[in-house]
């Protein structure tokens, strides 16, 4: 213990004597007015390259995904003239002196390039969280290796192994299958939404059929992309086969509804029992469908609330969808008269009333029955089609109010409850009308 100690303080008083050297050496203070100097510079230049071009404003001609490429690198234009008016002055010192006397210089340039190289790259990636992982990890290892402490870390994170089979695990090998499945997943996510648009605007193909090319080339791309990254860091995907079996138990035991609405998903979209636009009533919610997901469906209500709706739930339960096969809606208006009134009359009003709406449809004329005599008055059922389910409770209730105005022009009467009160020798009784033609 002692003697770790005493080298350790051997370590420091040296490192100590170093930097002491370096502070009062002349060549210090010369490397320090230069980057001074260039920073200065740096910054009277981003200035005037900033009022030239608007930040804002650049990129808009060119395509989508180089616009913030092209605005960091603008917006960041201070810290590439600082590098490279570093990186003069680095050629100038080495040529003129000796390759110690510039090492602050060189220190400066590799800095203010690994900025800018993390900050054009990051750019990139629309994930906030990501990006800060990103920028704190290429940072870590852009100092470490312009402090010359990358290779030593690189061993040590080498030197911790945990074998498992034929699988030899290391800190090291963690870390790069990592950053390597972080970029393939990115640039896979790129290349699905880039496929996902072109299968949309194909108008050869059902909405169903787009939604499972996109789930089957997002699925299929998300192997592979795992596949290039295990095998980029030398796993050899057979090693993995002892995973199977754990995967196998947690499929069993904790993922068995996750798997059963992806599949679940799969039939649905094969069988196009629904798909994206159909208006739907499920239990007790009712809407459209605006997206199918692999766990879900989305049905947009007309109130401007999304039922998540699981994809098992549409297998196994009771769906009804108003355009399955055919999108014209039956519509049903039930009302009663009373007895004072011609049956046939009320059908005629109750017809010429539904034909005048705007959306019934004229090749299904409207159609109204008597359906049962009761003691409150006479009930009759009155059934006209529309064209689309959209706004069907819209369209019932302006027939409604149509048919009540052409009651009241008529002298139509609507039956409603009507209660006696008698009092005999003091007892009170409630009597309908009814019971009291009895």
């Amino acid at each position: 213990m002692d003697l770790d100690l005493n080298t350790i303080l051997d370590d420091l008083r040296m490192a100590a004597r170093s930097v002491g050297a370096e502070v009062t050496s002349p060549w210090f203070y010369l490397q320090l007015g230069l980057i001074l100097t260039a920073a200065g510079l740096a910054f009277a230049t981003g200035a005037a390259i900033r009022a030239r071009f608007k930040v804002d404003a650049v990129g808009l001609g060119l395509p989508v995904p180089l616009r913030p490429f092209l605005r960091v690198l603008v917006g960041s234009a201070p810290t590439a003239v600082f590098a490279l008016l570093m990186g003069i002055a680095r050629l100038v010192m080495v040529d003129l002196t000796w390759p110690s006397r510039s090492y602050l210089l060189s220190v400066a340039a590799k800095f203010a390039l690994a900025w800018l190289i993390i900050r054009l790259v990051a750019s990139g990636i629309r994930n906030a969280f990501l990006v800060r992982v990103v920028s704190i990890s290429a940072w870590l290892v852009a100092a470490l290796s312009i402090l010359g402490k990358l290779d030593p870390v690189v061993e040590a994170l080498d030197s911790v192994a945990i074998t498992l089979g034929g699988l030899r695990l290391t800190p090291l090998l963690l870390i790069e299958l990592a950053v390597l499945l972080v970029i393939a997943l990115w640039r896979t996510n790129l290349v699905s939404n880039f496929i996902e648009s072109r299968i949309e605007r194909s108008a050869d193909l059902t909405p169903s059929l787009q939604v499972l090319l996109v789930k089957m080339v997002r699925m299929g791309l998300l192997i592979f992309a795992i596949a290039v990254a295990l095998s980029a860091v030398g796993i050899n995907l057979s090693a993995l086969a002892i995973f199977s079996g754990a995967a196998g138990v947690g499929i069993g035991f904790g993922l068995q509804k996750i798997v059963a609405n992806f599949i679940s998903g799969i039939i649905l979209l094969v069988d196009k029992s629904v798909k994206p636009g159909d208006l739907v009533t499920i239990g007790d919610n009712s809407g459209r469908i605006s997206a199918m997901k692999t766990r879900y469906i989305s049905v947009a209500a007309g109130d401007g609330r999304e039922f998540l709706i699981p994809n098992e739930d549409l297998v196994t339960q009771k769906v009804t969808n108003w355009t399955y096969t055919d999108r014209n809606t039956l519509v049903k208006v039930n009302f009663a008269t009373s007895y004072d009134v011609n049956p046939r009359l009320v059908c005629k009003l109750a017809i010429e009333t539904a034909a005048e709406n705007s959306r019934a449809l004229k090749n299904k004329p409207p159609n109204c029955i008597l359906t049962e005599f009761t003691e409150a008055g006479i009930r009759f059922s009155l059934t006209f089609w529309i064209a689309d389910p959209d706004g069907m409770d819209n369209v019932k209730s302006d027939v409604m109010l149509s048919l009540w105005e052409a009651f009241k022009r008529e002298d139509i009467h609507v039956p409603y409850p009507v209660r006696e009160i008698r009092i005999h020798g003091g007892a009170l009784s409630v009597e309908t009308a009814a019971d009291a033609a009895k």
